[in-house]
């Protein structure tokens, strides 16, 4: 299975053939760092594992350049910290039991270009190599533009693929925006409660990333209980823990929908709520 970057690595945990492994994916987590795929789909790791039938894919689409070098990494140069987070995402995915982990290795900067031939070809070949009944994505409203620009990537490959082979379920999880301010029709909650000790473990594998004072690991665990137990103020908790995503499947389903009119659309009808329940209550 062969990728655009001479840097692309494709990993799978059981050692699979490539193909065959891509061919078992039935949820499909694409996003644009290591790291960012056990931050947002860990429901569907959870869901794949120990089940028979299923399995999970993660792709991670760019190189992981640039990221900050502190503490025992100070002395690292770039490349070495390329290498270093690619070796750490393959780790989450021998840990976490995923039918195959891709690391595309674009420049951010690649990712950023509309239409990027490089990019939309591998993702093209990703996207018709497995029928995922579920892919994961980062969402639209995300406020770090690597993330937004691989949405938007993962988007215009998605609507290529003819009707009948596109995904029955494409969700924009969170990252580096939170989605509870959707209103609670638009609110996707991901069972992300499940498994404590493996998500704890997959998150510390990052250390490259965490080893600097960023405690994403923390911050992840911490966000999903919050989540969980504000998420109604009128019932025990459902879930440990959550991560809450959007629905994006009408923008794979129909591409002549605006991507901008598609997401600002969330925001207006959260101030509509709000305004309704001050005029409510005024």
């Amino acid at each position: 299975m062969k990728f655009s970057s001479p840097e692309a690595d494709v990993f799978v945990p059981d050692g699979a053939e490539p193909a065959a492994a891509l061919a078992r994916v039935t949820h499909l987590c694409v996003a644009a760092h290591q790291d960012d795929i056990e931050i947002m789909a860990h429901a569907g790791i959870c869901d794949c594992l120990d089940a028979p039938g299923r399995g999970f894919g993660g792709v991670v689409v760019t190189d992981g350049a640039g990221s900050p070098r502190t503490g025992p990494y100070a002395g690292q140069t770039d490349v070495q910290m390329q290498a270093e987070r690619r070796a750490e995402q393959r780790r989450a995915a021998q840990i976490g039991g995923y039918a195959i982990q891709i690391q595309l290795a674009h420049p951010s900067a690649d990712v950023k270009t509309a239409g990027s031939a490089a990019v939309q070809a591998d993702l093209e070949k990703i996207f018709t190599g497995c029928s995922p009944a579920v892919v994961y994505l980062h969402n639209p409203a995300d406020k770090h533009d690597t993330h937004v620009a691989v949405f938007l990537r993962c988007l215009e490959a998605l609507r290529a693929l003819p009707p009948a082979r596109r995904p029955g379920r494409v969700l924009g999880c969170e990252v580096w925006r939170d989605l509870d301010w959707l209103t609670e029709t638009d609110k996707i909650a991901l069972d992300s409660g499940r498994r404590p000790a493996l998500a704890a473990e997959l998150l510390q594998v990052f250390d490259s990333q965490i080893a600097g004072g960023k405690r994403y690991d923390l911050a992840t665990l911490g966000r999903r209980a919050a989540h969980a137990t504000f998420h109604t103020s009128h019932a025990t908790d459902a879930f440990a823990g959550i991560t809450w995503a959007m629905d994006l499947t009408p923008l794979v389903a129909d591409p002549a929908l605006d991507v901008a009119a598609f997401t600002l659309a969330h925001l207006d009808r959260l101030r509509a709520e709000v305004a309704a329940r001050l005029k409510k209550f005024a």
